[in-house]
């Protein structure tokens, strides 16, 4: 099953399950209830804290759940806050979600060092529910800004064409899907 986000990251080939954490969890959770899919597959957008470039295509198996106040020794957390479907983590970019979207370009160097490559609002409780069901899940990204003081206006400006980028690079990755 391929989902996504929604509203402006909707594709015809893909069930929307929500934009940030708790909708996303609460909508796949109710799917996986009641109709669960032998795979996820989420799409979306993503912002990179440096290594990538715009409309890089990353997918992924694994992500965190990192607030940035966590590099400032802010806050701590006792959940466990990375989650994989991966057999080899070690070769995955992995993807940070929050709530937030991170605008302050110099905490991209701490998400690096920590092997944390992009930011996506819904990829870690995708893959926290997918786990708590069983199910094998993965992500695929496409960059639309750099995590910096113009991460809303970059990613306005480039969504469409991400989108476009996104959809032509499913059609020839996946076979099924009827665009």
């Amino acid at each position: 099953m391929v989902i996504c986000a929604g509203e402006i990251e909707s594709f015809d080939f893909a069930t929307p399950m929500g934009i940030g954490l708790i909708d996303t969890a609460i909508n796949l959770t109710r799917l996986c209830i009641m109709h669960p899919p032998e795979f996820i597959l989420f799409i979306g957008s993503a912002g990179t804290y440096g290594q990538h470039k715009l409309f890089d295509i990353i997918e992924s198996r694994t992500s965190s759940n990192i607030e940035n106040s966590f590099f400032n020794a802010k806050t701590y957390t006792p959940i466990d806050n990375v989650v994989s479907t991966a057999d080899n983590v070690s070769r995955e970019t992995i993807i940070n979600s929050s709530n937030y979207i991170t605008t302050d370009k110099s905490l991209g160097k701490h998400y690096i060092a920590n092997g944390i490559g992009l930011e996506n609002m819904e990829f870690y409780s995708i893959l926290k529910v997918a786990k708590a069901f069983n199910i094998p899940a993965g992500g695929v990204f496409i960059v639309t800004n750099q995590c910096n003081e113009n991460a809303h206006a970059d990613f306005i400006k480039n969504h469409k064409e991400a989108m476009i980028k996104l959809t032509q690079y499913m059609r020839k990755r996946v076979k099924g899907i009827t665009l």
